[in-house]
């Protein structure tokens, strides 16, 4: 046997042990490729991050505790816009004052805070009296006269004198009504009024005004006529600066063709009297 046909035999014999699977060929290789290629899936477009804020964004996905938390901060912004809007309206009073009507508010402002500073020192110095006294029981029976002397005043028991002022009001016109001249004491209490007397009527506590048919005005039923004289007892640097505050009582009569006079004086006497009047219903704790 030749060397050429020994090599064809040994070739036969290694190609019959050889596997199946082995025995490809390279075009049957580049085939199989192509189809695994062509069969892989094509890739997921990309996302941007625009896209994906949009996508978390909406729709909107609120929960229940972000609801009650918008609530509550929405009642908190009105609350506060309705506060500022009161505070404007009652500011705008003042911003039209002048710089010296606006001291004069001030000054009258602290002389209330002093009055009743004085008032809670007095008393605290009268307690401080009574513990420290010798004889507690005489001390208090003075404390006890002086207090109804006091009380006496304020209920129109008791004449009074003092310094102050005297408000006239004339009313040619007959325009003035009764609720200007309430108006006039309201302030004058505020300002520190501590005994008042309109036309020969002492005014207390439970006192009225009302319009009469035909022109003027009662105090407590009592008719008064023009001109109206208020006799007031208190300190004068604090009742007239009241009185004549812008837009106050003098501003509101003036404004009714009445003609107003504020006087100052060192000694104003107060002697209209009231009965004291024995309550109905009411009866002292201690009974």
């Amino acid at each position: 046997m030749s060397d050429n046909d020994k090599n064809d035999a040994g070739e036969k014999r290694l190609r019959e042990e050889l596997p199946e699977e082995v025995a490809v060929t390279p075009a049957e290789a580049s085939d199989a490729e192509a189809a695994e290629a062509v069969t892989e899936e094509a890739p997921e477009p990309s996302v941007t991050g625009r896209q994906r804020l949009v996508n978390g964004l909406w729709p909107p996905r609120v929960t229940r505790a972000q609801l009650i938390v918008a609530l509550l901060l929405f009642g908190l912004g009105f609350g506060l816009a309705v506060q500022v809007a009161s505070t404007s309206d009652n500011d705008g009073a003042l911003r039209g004052a002048r710089q010296e009507d606006l001291v004069r508010i001030l000054d009258e402002l602290d002389d209330r805070t002093q009055r009743l500073e004085d008032e809670k020192q007095g008393l605290e110095d009268q307690r401080a009296e009574l513990e420290n006294s010798s004889d507690q029981a005489e001390e208090a029976r003075k404390q006890t006269v002086e207090k109804e002397r006091q009380l006496g005043i304020l209920a129109g028991t008791v004449a009074a004198q003092g310094p102050g002022i005297t408000l006239t009001v004339v009313d040619t016109k007959g325009t003035v009504e009764a609720d200007m001249l309430l108006d006039a004491i309201q302030e004058l209490r505020a300002a520190g009024a501590e005994a008042i007397q309109v036309n020969g009527v002492r005014v207390v506590a439970g006192t009225f005004l009302a319009d009469e048919d035909g022109g003027g005005v009662s105090v407590d039923g009592n008719k008064i006529d023009s001109p109206y004289r208020f006799k007031v007892i208190g300190k004068p640097e604090d009742l007239e600066p009241a009185l004549n505050i812008p837009g106050g009582v003098v501003q509101t009569l003036e404004k009714e063709q009445a003609t107003v006079t504020v006087e100052r004086a060192t000694k104003i006497v107060v002697d209209a009297l009231r009965a004291a009047k024995q309550p109905d219903y009411a009866r002292s704790s201690s009974e």
